[in-house]
């Protein structure tokens, strides 16, 4: 049976779009059938890599056109809130970068305005595809680790010590990360979504209550570079307390030197333990269980491969699966991020969430 078309339309057409564009093409029925950039250069730039026709300046242009059915909103973080609702309101599916938005209002508004509309929303937390991630929730959810009781999870890059990725003090792609002028809500809005969604999703449960600090580095004379202040947050640690009072730690960091792109966490429960992996683009899953817990002997569990967030997202669509994560999830892990801050900006006092 032929799969039902989906014609999609990309917001935003910088580095990230590159990876939407070849993942949703390569999905059989979906099309991409326009782009929408503000710069009329690298709109033309991306749309002829692509083969991409419709070409819009505007949002607005886009939606009076009106020939798509859904749109990935690959803007910064800043715009999410602003570009996002006025697609809502036309009643397209949206699939949107994440941070959902840069503070719990916008995020909690954005919700609502996708419930109201029913439409399939979607937030692009991509490490729910990684299969160990996947595999050690389901175990969690079956009891194979007992309650939950304590937890350690880290994300490290190491971009600011070396340039694998590229001159983060020369590129733009990099330096607006290092700006709160440009939008930039740190490594705590960048990557540290990421780990809180990796270890609470793992641990099936939510933050009942949180502390944090962050820093920020000196980088650069006068700690700014061009019209880049360097002033956003390079380094996160955090407390968490989980619903059932489990405590964990989460921390982040862009100063993990030897570590480009590593996500990892320590799960344990009063009848075992799990670690989760994502390290050198490879998922990996390691439990003691069972017989196991007196010789602390830990063994490699299988985990199958997944469908990307984007073909969940178009299986969404077709009425072939769920639409997760979706907004609400995105709105409850910018209540996290905006209590970290709170909490941060308190020397470190813990916060109920």
């Amino acid at each position: 049976m032929m799969a039902a078309a989906v014609r999609v339309l990309i917001l935003g057409t910088g580095g990230m779009a590159n990876n939407h564009a070849e993942s949703f093409k390569a999905i059989e029925g979906v099309t991409v059938v326009g782009g929408i950039d503000t710069r009329p250069a690298q709109l033309t730039d991306f749309c002829d890599r692509h083969g991409i026709a419709g070409r819009f300046a505007s949002i607005d242009e886009a939606i009076a056109w009106g020939q798509f059915d859904a749109v990935t909103n690959v803007t910064p973080d800043a715009a999410h809130y602003a570009t996002t609702l006025p697609f809502l309101a036309a009643g397209k599916h949206v699939l949107c970068e994440k941070p959902l938005a840069t503070s719990e209002a916008q995020a909690d508004a954005m919700a609502a305005a996708a419930a109201q509309a029913g439409v399939v929303n979607m937030v692009n937390l991509s490490y729910r595809n990684v299969a160990a991630l996947q595999k050690a929730a389901a175990m969690v959810r079956d009891g194979a680790i007992g309650t939950v009781r304590h937890f350690e999870a880290s994300y490290l890059q190491s971009w600011l010590t070396q340039p694998a990725w590229g001159h983060w003090d020369k590129e733009s792609q990099w330096l607006w990360r290092l700006s709160t002028k440009h939008g930039s809500k740190g490594v705590l809005g960048d990557v540290g979504i990421h780990i809180l969604d990796f270890a609470t999703f793992i641990a099936g449960q939510s933050a009942v209550e949180m502390s944090c600090r962050l820093a920020t580095f000196h980088k650069a004379p006068g700690d700014q570079i061009g019209e880049y202040p360097l002033d956003a947050n390079d380094s996160a640690t955090m407390q968490i307390v989980l619903e059932n009072g489990a405590l964990g730690t989460v921390a982040a960091t862009r100063f993990a030197s030897g570590h480009l792109n590593d996500l990892r966490l320590r799960i344990y429960g009063d009848k075992g333990g799990l670690e989760v992996c994502w390290e050198n683009n490879e998922s990996s899953l390691r439990a003691c269980l069972g017989e196991d817990l007196q010789a602390a002997r830990w063994h490699d569990v299988e985990a199958p491969v997944l469908a990307t967030i984007y073909q969940r997202f178009i299986a969404a669509i077709r009425g072939e699966g769920a639409a997760d994560p979706d907004f609400a999830r995105g709105a409850a892990l910018q209540r996290l991020l905006d209590r970290a801050e709170q909490s941060a900006g308190q020397a470190g006092v813990s916060l109920k969430v």
